[in-house]
C-alpha cells in the first residue's frame, strides 16, 4: 500500500493541538524556539507552543539507526535556483552508480519542486510500504530514489505546505525509508538556506554528514547567493567539500569550440573558492544534450561519455570520492 499525501506526517503526541494555523515562518510547535521566536508574536498558538514539551527530538536515534548502514551522506546545495543543482545531483548519482559495486540513493528534499524523478525516468512510480518501512523507487539495480513526487495524485499538483509539514516529510524520508546498505546517499536540497536545510542538517547530525557540494554558475548574481550558502554551512557546522561551477561556457557538440555564455565578470566560481578558502572542484561546461538527457530520463554520462561536460564531471566525482573516502 502506498502512503497518501494527505496522511498525517507526525503522530498526535509529537505536536500540541493548535487553535489556529501556523504562521508562515513558524519555528515548529515542538522546536526549542516554539512560542519564543519573532514569528510567534501575536500568534493565537503562542501560549500553547510555549508550554509544549521541549528537548531533543526523540526520532533522532531512530534516524541514526536507520541510516547507520549508509557509508557516506552528501548534501548538494545552491544559494540560487536555476543553477542546475538538481541536474548536477542526478549526474552525480549516475556517476557514482556507474560503479556496479556501489549502491547509491538520492533523496529529493525539494518538496515544492521535485524534479529528480523526471530526470531518473521514474516519474510515474509510487512508494510501496513493507514491514520494514517505505521502499524507495529503484532506477537500476544499484540506484534508488525517494521523492514527494511519488506521493502526488497527479504529477502537476502543487505542494502548498508551510515549513513544519515539509520538515515532517523530510523526517519521514530519513526515518521511515528502508534505504538498506548504501555507499552514498545524495540529498538534493531546494535553493536557499531555509527550513528544509535546517531540518536535514539537524536530523542527520548524529548519523554524520560527510559534507556539502555547492553549485553555482559563473555570473556574480549567482555568486552573491552562494556566499550566503557558504556562511550557512559554516554557521551550521556543515563541512564544505567544495564548489562546482556549472554551465561554465558552452561547448559546441560538433566542433567542441567553447564560448562563454555566462561570462564571469568577477572571476567566477574559481575566484570565489579562492576568496572563501574552500576547494574548487571544477567547472562543468554547458552542453545542450544534458538537458535533453534529463528530459528523457537518461544517463548523460553513459550516452555522451566523450562530451567535455562528462569529462569534467568525472573529474569532480573523483575529487569528491577522495575527500569523503581518502
Amino acid at each position: 500500500m502506498a502512503p497518501l499525501l494527505g496522511e498525517p506526517l507526525e503522530s498526535a503526541k509529537d505536536a500540541p493541538d493548535l487553535v489556529a494555523p501556523e504562521p508562515e515562518h513558524c519555528p515548529g510547535p515542538t522546536s526549542s524556539q516554539a512560542g519564543q521566536s519573532d514569528a510567534c508574536a501575536g500568534c493565537p498558538n503562542q501560549a500553547i507552543c510555549a508550554a509544549a514539551p521541549k528537548g531533543p527530538d526523540p526520532d533522532i536515534p531512530l534516524i541514526t539507526a536507520r541510516l547507520s548502514s549508509i557509508r557516506h551522506k552528501i548534501l548538494v546545495l545552491s544559494g540560487k535556483g536555476g543553477v542546475g543543482k538538481s541536474t548536477f545531483s542526478s549526474l552525480l548519482a549516475h556517476a557514482f552508480a556507474s560503479n556496479p559495486r556501489s549502491t547509491i540513493g538520492i533523496m529529493d528534499a525539494d518538496i515544492c519542486g521535485p524534479s529528480i524523478p523526471k530526470m531518473m525516468d521514474v516519474e510515474s512510480e509510487t512508494i510501496h510500504v513493507s514491514a520494514d518501512g517505505w521502499n524507495p523507487v529503484w532506477v537500476s539495480d544499484n540506484l534508488a530514489v525517494m521523492s514527494i513526487q511519488f506521493m502526488l495524485p497527479n504529477r502537476d499538483d502543487a505542494v502548498i505546505w508551510r515549513g513544519p509539514k515539509k520538515n515532517g516529510l523530510i523526517k519521514q524520508f530519513l526515518k521511515d525509508v528502508e534505504w538498506g546498505e548504501m555507499d552514498y546517499l545524495i540529498v538534493d536540497t531546494p535553493p536557499g538556506t531555509s527550513d528544509e536545510h535546517l531540518s536535514v542538517n539537524s536530523l542527520l547530525k548524529e548519523s554524520g554528514v560527510d559534507g556539502a557540494v555547492l553549485v553555482t554558475t559563473p555570473q556574480e548574481v549567482s555568486l552573491l547567493d552562494v556566499r550566503k550558502e557558504i556562511d550557512f554551512c559554516r554557521k551550521a557546522g556543515i563541512r564544505i567539500l567544495g564548489l562546482v561551477e556549472n554551465m561554465s561556457g558552452f561547448v559546441c557538440p560538433k566542433c567542441t569550440h567553447e564560448s562563454q555564455i555566462f561570462r564571469a565578470t568577477t572571476g567566477g566560481g574559481r575566484e570565489l573558492a579562492r576568496e572563501m578558502a574552500i576547494p574548487f572542484l571544477g567547472a562543468i561546461p554547458l552542453d545542450p544534450r544534458v538537458g535533453m538527457a534529463c528530459d528523457f530520463g537518461e544517463s548523460f554520462l553513459d550516452t555522451y561519455p566523450e562530451s567535455p561536460a562528462s569529462v569534467a564531471l568525472r573529474d569532480v566525482v573523483r575529487q569528491i570520492i577522495q575527500l569523503v573516502d581518502p
